[in-house]
């Protein structure tokens, strides 16, 4: 299908009702504080550097800004205003709980099952200047987040899954000692009920490096997931732990292209249909077969979130039945409308659409 057809499509389908479609996102909410730097990395190493030559001290005209974070919460507050009904089911302290009231006060979110810990889990993301984009380095404290498992859910939790059209999970780093055992449960509990799609995308997995290999064998191997939805550096992560033939690769592909060749293999090794977003394009592969798009061209305002924009477009566009053209158009529609817009909220339909209209 061509692009124009695919936008074409997707003006038509935002203008029309939808079906309500149920969503259960776990395990994680963050108090972000988003620091944009006007730099590149050796710009902000040279300030850092000036400040501690004089023994500490203050750089001073540096934006930054207070949001709601984490995976799940994002998602969730994507998903829900393009109108679908979402539920998460997340671990904060008592402090983010009333956070979380706060950031969803015009939303109907349930908000009933989070559960109370000790600790919350507080990011600092630094957005540096890359080459025509923006870099973010999250400086994470994850908190009670890595003690969270499967004897945290309750049976309202497991009977929201069992009605539930999709049972997402993320951060499965962030989710340290039991992660690999919470996916295994809950993907298994959704599966053996039969009636909620599973949706994982497992944010950088590297700060549990050693955990990896039984991940994939336990987890992202076997026929509990539906989707898979990776960024380049987690595709060439997993990737190369699966063919080490991608090691010899690196230095003769750019990087899409080495994240390309990444989801090639993983597609080619589990069940789940991969859905791979980039900065340049996002694609869908099962097996042999691939789609491809390409992202629009935006003035990016912000880094972070982009993944969790992107997640909520897919899983809207999946569970309406778009092709997979269009699909990975309104995923990267919404994250683009996101990442280009001033005042940092998710889109509603209206504003992708209008957000896809003037890109004609």
């Amino acid at each position: 299908m061509s692009l124009a057809k695919c936008r074409n499509e997707l003006l038509s389908f935002l203008q029309q009702p939808h079906k309500t479609c149920k969503v259960v996102v776990m395990p994680d909410f963050f108090l972000d504080r988003i620091v944009n730097l006007p730099w590149n990395l050796n710009e902000f190493t040279d300030s850092v550097n000036a400040v501690t030559k004089r023994k500490g001290g203050s750089i001073d005209g540096i934006h930054q800004i207070d949001m709601k974070g984490g995976n799940a919460v994002n998602t969730a507050s994507a998903l829900a205003n393009l109108g679908v009904s979402v539920t998460p089911i997340i671990c904060t302290s008592e402090y983010g709980k009333e956070l979380l009231k706060y950031h969803f006060k015009d939303s109907a979110t349930d908000l009933s099952h989070t559960k109370i810990c000790s600790k919350a889990s507080i990011t600092t993301a630094l957005e540096l200047r890359g080459v025509n984009e923006k870099i973010n380095v999250m400086l994470r404290d994850v908190g009670s987040l890595a003690d969270f498992g499967p004897l945290d859910l309750d049976e309202s939790d497991y009977e929201l899954i069992d009605n539930a059209d999709y049972t997402c999970l993320f951060n499965w780093a962030g989710t340290l000692k039991h992660g690999t055992v919470l996916a295994e449960k809950v993907f298994g509990h959704a599966k053996l009920k039969g009636g909620s799609k599973t949706y994982f995308d497992t944010a950088d997995p590297n700060p549990n490096a050693q955990g990896i290999p039984q991940f994939i064998e336990k987890v992202l191997r076997t026929n509990k997931i539906d989707i898979i939805s990776l960024n380049e550096n987690e595709a060439i992560t997993y990737a190369g732990l699966l063919d080490e033939s991608l090691k010899e690769k690196m230095a003769q592909l750019s990087f899409a292209d080495l994240a390309m060749e990444a989801a090639r293999i993983i597609a080619r090794r589990f069940s789940a249909r991969i859905d791979l977003h980039t900065t340049l394009f996002s694609a869908s592969l099962r097996g042999d077969s691939e789609i491809v798009v390409p992202t629009f061209k935006i003035e990016v305002y912000r880094a972070t979130g982009a993944g969790d924009a992107w997640n909520a477009g897919n899983i809207f566009g999946d569970f309406n039945g778009l092709s997979d053209e269009c699909r990975l158009m309104l995923a990267n529609a919404v994250s683009a409308c996101y990442l280009s817009g001033a005042e940092g909220t998710h889109p509603t339909k209206d504003k992708v659409a209008a957000f896809i209209s003037a890109t004609q």
